[in-house]
């Protein structure tokens, strides 16, 4: 990709950032300089992109943590590689057991909805086959935060008192005090700009470090969370931890005017990104900012949301072979169902999201797309006594409905909503991308590959631009700066426009593109957050 992009006036207080020996982008600025630190020691990208990760369940514990999930693509010598670091449902669970303890779906908080944690093993396995440095040292910067402290950025503090007084009114039982104890140890959520540090964290990153990973699933690590688990009666066990590893997978893709496109396959939501696009592939778009345009946009989503709503879940269990989905010929069928007024799709109800993206770059040519989750903020609620490890809730997405594609089952994945993103020409990297945040990351993604291949729009401005997200049936949320007359014109269509003064729903993301010709980086990063890039 040659920079020849046009630079759009959309609000915003950063610029598009350009570096020639290495970039590191996320939502947080201190992570951002960890995975930097780590490049100038003589780390790669891949030893980059695990520092800032590690730093994040730290700097951004709102939004990611040691005991949640994560996926990586990763370009280095010439090719793409995936990483799938998520976990499945415990060995002893059963929709039977759970019905049996009270439950009609699954619970949010609590024991019911942890899977096993993926986040170690996946750092592990990156550092083992790509990385330069030892894994001790590349988790450093992230112990360094977590024993030293560091001051609460706007919006993390925004989202940490949030969490903090919604846990109060939901988590009851005595299993959450150690969430309390963790990230409220005062009696309340740390303020913006407040210290907050977490020896317990230190300590067990400390321990992944040394031995990669292995304390988490083998030793001292698994044995305080299956102490934990017993104490509770709950269904995780050591022997579910013993036997997890993070799996390299083959990630797959849809060309998109010329350029390849490509996400983690199922169970993650990245098919849907392709699906989109692959429906909008057939359409000209000669404006950004039309009713046109954002009309085929939101339908094109719809069906390819229902599709993936129907039959994304653990591969082993696909009912439908990927390549059926992605196939011209499937993307034509759909397209022909798209008219001038909104349809109305099989509906289903997004839920809010909580996770971290980053993109790392360095002088090599290598690039990482990674992104990492706890599921819905903080997840459970629960916190591993004395270690820091807050679980994730992510088994939340399973069905208990037996018939359901994604029926709770035992050592099963459940549909997953986090994804990286990547985007190749001709064999060659331009680079990572991504946009976390729920069910909004697939429609993040098909905006942003528009913007940039679509509308030319260098990579802060495909982030600046107004968002808008379909939610189920004809309402669709947008932004308040999304123009006003081209929301009038998409009522007028049949879309039930819902005008937010939060724009925090609307994903949070990162872009660096390489120039194919001179190795130059360009970057940009989310200006809905705290958001920074870290560039040599």
């Amino acid at each position: 990709m040659n920079f020849d992009f046009q630079f759009h006036p959309y609000p915003s207080q950063r610029t598009t950032v350009m570096a020639k020996r290495g970039m590191v982008a996320t939502s947080q600025p201190l992570a951002a300089q960890a995975g930097l630190d780590i490049l100038k020691k003589g780390g790669n990208a891949i030893d980059a992109a695990i520092a800032t990760a590690a730093a994040l369940t730290v700097l951004e514990p709102t939004s990611n943590g040691i005991g949640g999930d994560a996926f990586a693509l990763v370009w280095t010598n010439g090719s793409l590689y995936g990483l799938d670091a998520s976990g499945p449902a415990p060995q002893s669970i059963s929709i039977q057991a759970l019905k049996e303890r009270g439950h009609e779906k699954m619970p949010v908080h609590g024991w019911m909805p942890v899977t096993v944690p993926g986040a170690p093993s996946g750092w592990a396995e990156l550092s083992k086959r790509f990385g330069r440095l030892s894994l001790r040292e590349v988790l450093q910067p992230a112990i360094d935060y977590a024993e030293g402290g560091y001051p609460l950025t706007p919006v993390l503090g925004k989202y940490w008192d949030f969490a903090y007084r919604r846990f109060k009114q939901v988590l009851k039982g005595d299993e959450f005090q150690h969430w309390f104890d963790t990230f409220a140890p005062n009696g309340r959520a740390p303020k913006i700009g407040e210290m907050w540090r977490s020896e317990g964290h230190a300590a067990t990153l400390r321990s992944i470090g040394d031995t990669y990973g292995e304390s988490f699933y083998l030793g001292e690590l698994a044995e305080k969370i299956d102490a934990f688990a017993k104490k509770y009666n709950a269904f995780l066990s050591i022997d579910d931890l013993a036997g997890y590893k993070a799996e390299w997978v083959t990630p797959i893709k849809v060309n998109y005017r010329g350029y390849d496109v490509w996400e983690i396959p199922p169970s993650t939501q990245g098919l849907i990104a392709l699906l989109g696009l692959n429906i909008v592939s057939g359409y000209s778009f000669n404006h950004r900012d039309s009713v046109d345009t954002i009309h085929k946009q939101i339908e094109a989503m719809k069906l390819a949301f229902t599709d993936g709503k129907a039959y994304i879940t653990d591969p082993k269990e696909m009912r439908i072979e990927i390549e059926e989905l992605l196939s011209d010929e499937y993307a034509a069928k759909r397209r022909a169902e798209i008219g001038e007024q909104a349809l109305i799709p099989k509906p289903y109800q997004p839920v809010s999201g909580g996770t971290i993206y980053l993109a790392a770059a360095d002088e090599e040519g290598n690039m990482v797309s990674f992104i990492q989750s706890n599921y819905m903020g903080f997840g459970s609620g629960l916190v591993v006594p004395g270690t820091g490890i807050a679980l994730q809730n992510r088994g939340h997405d399973f069905s208990l409905d037996p018939s359901d594609h994604n029926a709770l089952k035992p050592g099963k994945k459940t549909f997953h909503t986090i994804i990286p993103g990547f985007l190749t020409k001709g064999n060659q990297a331009v680079g990572p991308f991504g946009v976390m945040g729920g069910f909004m990351q697939p429609q993040g993604h098909m905006q942003v590959v528009m913007n940039t291949v679509d509308f030319h729009l260098n990579p802060q401005a495909a982030l600046d631009a107004p968002r808008w997200q379909w939610m189920t049936d004809k309402k669709v949320r947008v932004e308040p700066h999304f123009p006003l007359p081209l929301a009038q014109a998409l009522m007028r269509k049949g879309h039930e426009i819902e005008m937010m003064a939060d724009t925090g729903g609307f994903g949070r993301g990162q872009i660096i593109w390489r120039d194919l010709e001179t190795g130059v980086y360009m970057g940009g990063t989310e200006s809905r957050t705290d958001g920074a890039i870290a560039t040599w």
